[in-house]
């Protein structure tokens, strides 16, 4: 399949392929180049992260002993395996 690449350095993925594979808009696609020029997009998934300090995460591991109030489920599922950095 022929594509072109515009003024900007961008190509289109036909539809035909994205629909194919299951890319949606908001995909991210890492990119590799192989000797020969060849090029290889594979699709990843990234997911947010929450970092915390041992001082939050004990205050984390309290108020989750605590239950005293059940956290909303959006902050819920961005802590739910919060743990420090060990680097």
């Amino acid at each position: 399949m022929l594509v072109t690449i515009d003024k900007r350095g961008s190509i289109n993925l036909p539809s035909t392929i994205r629909k194919e594979i299951g890319l949606d808009t908001g995909t991210h696609l890492d990119i590799e180049v192989f000797e020969g020029g060849s090029i290889v997009l594979t699709p990843v998934a990234i997911y947010p992260t929450v970092k915390l300090n041992e001082k939050g995460l004990k205050k984390l591991t309290e108020a989750r002993k605590s239950g005293i109030v059940k956290m909303p489920a959006l902050l819920a599922n961005k802590i739910k395996n919060a743990r420090t950095n060990a680097d």
